[in-house]
């Protein structure tokens, strides 16, 4: 067992490509978290994945047998710290970025394709499979005229049991490229969510310490920078996205490249 596996007491661990394709498990996985936590292990799912609401990404996991309630921090979790109480904010995105721009105290106004009758402080784009060219005309308006432009992630695809579909990152692309406005990230890699999983890591008694942590992930440029940004350590899993004997290229500092979750319990647990 390498010495820094010793002390790591929490795993972040991303949903998916790691923990399941589509909601359908993968291989290991569960008993992987079963494994981790029975170890003393804290295992907390931080995904990329704003389409669905917190309650949702909770009965997701349930169903494929894995407690999660108080567990997943998602990107549009994020996006409570970039918006503002009484910001009007125009949601190109799924039902979990409506629910967190309300949680932050802003009124979530629905892209639905029609022109607005009123101008919006922020648009914020992410993954919603109804995005269509009428949708991509209002965000892109909206976001000229206010200037602001939130994305949950820059992710172009996620990763499926069929292979790779687009993701959020594409959609947000199309925006900002119709609007010319420059987006603001809230997901990984960026600080936003970095900030909300140290504070939702820590506690009174133990403050948020990187050398205990590790990220699990199968995006280096996402999951990868992430880790280096919280400064802990980073577990590269090829079952999703980064195949197997794919070369990676870059300066992402990899501590752990195995097969899957599976095979990083092995590693932590022993």
């Amino acid at each position: 067992m390498d010495d820094w596996t010793v002390g790591i007491d929490t795993v972040l661990c991303d949903l998916d490509g790691v923990v399941w394709l589509a909601h359908q498990p993968i291989a290991g996985s569960v008993e992987a978290i079963e494994m981790l936590r029975a170890s003393g292990r804290r295992v907390l799912f931080v995904t990329n994945n704003s389409a669905a609401t917190l309650a949702d990404h909770e009965q997701a996991l349930a169903v494929v047998g894995i407690p999660a309630r108080g567990d997943v921090v998602s990107s549009a979790m994020a996006v409570t710290q970039l918006v503002q109480p009484g910001d009007r904010v125009l949601v190109a995105a799924g039902p979990g970025v409506a629910e967190a721009v309300e949680q932050a105290g802003a009124e979530a106004v629905i892209n639905t394709g029609q022109a607005l009758s009123d101008p919006v402080d922020v648009v914020v784009v992410g993954m919603h499979r109804d995005f269509d060219y009428d949708r991509l005309a209002v965000a892109a308006s909206a976001a000229r005229s206010c200037g602001r432009l939130i994305g949950t992630n820059t992710d172009s695809t996620y990763p499926t049991p069929e292979g790779l579909l687009p993701g959020g990152g594409s959609i947000l692309a199309a925006v900002a490229s119709a609007s010319g406005v420059d987006p603001v990230i809230a997901g990984k890699p960026h600080q936003p969510l970095a900030a909300l999983v140290a504070s939702l890591v820590a506690t009174a008694q133990h403050p948020f310490t990187p050398e205990r942590v590790v990220m699990v992930g199968d995006r280096p440029e996402t999951d990868g920078l992430f880790a280096t940004r919280l400064g802990c350590r980073f577990g590269l899993v090829r079952s999703g996205v980064t195949a197997a004997g794919h070369v990676i290229e870059g300066e992402t500092n990899i501590d752990l490249d195995v097969v899957d979750l599976a095979e990083v319990a092995r590693r932590l647990v022993g």
